[in-house]
């Protein structure tokens, strides 16, 4: 999954970015709220980790801006004011989950797992294209009767893929989801981890899915011979 954390204690922020990626899901950091909700409105993640206390816009302007344009992304509320009033606050502004500061690791990744499962729709959770199949659920993949081994990171792009078949996804595009808004337009790690999941996913077969659209980025789809 790919979340965003935004947190203005550095030392906080790298503690529970790291706990966030030893779970395999992809973190974003913003340091303020003015740029944590701008990136919120700009591009798409599973879950919002949203300290309350920031520099600029507050957790709760940041909450109520991301409602306000009409994102039902899950928000974890983080903050050090325990009382009743400052609960009701931050569920009214929008928030989904508080958890006060200071908290254990274990117990904010286990709120994350919770909001997590609740944003999944049960009918969605497997995705079929083709002989091609991706279960989140057992985080199993396969191609005809064959299982497929995936790393998390080619796990994370075939999720992205076959969630928008037959649309043409610029490169850009699959970074910014695949590896966060901070990623290095300069590499061609892009391309190399699409060779990674051809060798996986169409090595072998006929009819492939990962389809190259020429100077622009890639396609994924039940496919030609």
């Amino acid at each position: 999954m790919r979340i965003l954390l935004v947190e203005d204690e550095t030392k906080v922020a790298a503690l529970v970015k790291q706990a966030l990626e030893e779970e395999d899901h992809t973190v974003e950091v913003a340091g303020d709220g003015n740029t944590g909700l701008a990136i919120a409105l700009e591009q798409e993640f599973d879950l919002v980790v949203l300290d309350w206390l920031l520099p600029g816009l507050d957790g709760v302007g940041v909450c109520s801006g991301m409602r306000s344009a009409g994102l039902a992304t899950p928000i974890l509320m983080l903050t050090a004011r325990d009382a009743v009033e400052h609960r009701i606050e931050g569920l009214d502004s929008g928030a989904d989950d508080y958890l006060t500061k200071p908290f254990a690791l274990g117990e904010l990744l286990a709120r994350v797992r919770a909001l997590l499962r609740r944003s999944v729709q049960p009918a969605s959770l497997v995705l079929t294209i083709g002989d091609l199949t991706l279960d989140p659920s057992a985080r199993r993949v396969k191609r005809g009767d064959r299982d497929v081994e995936l790393s998390a990171r080619e796990y994370a792009l075939l999720n992205y893929l076959m969630h928008n078949p037959r649309k043409t996804l610029t490169r850009s595009m699959i970074a910014e989801r695949v590896w966060g808004y901070d990623f290095d337009s300069g590499t061609n790690v892009v391309d190399v981890y699409i060779n990674y999941l051809r060798n996986k996913i169409d090595r072998g077969h006929t009819r492939k899915m990962i389809h190259t659209i020429r100077g622009v980025g890639y396609q994924f789809s039940a496919g030609e011979e």
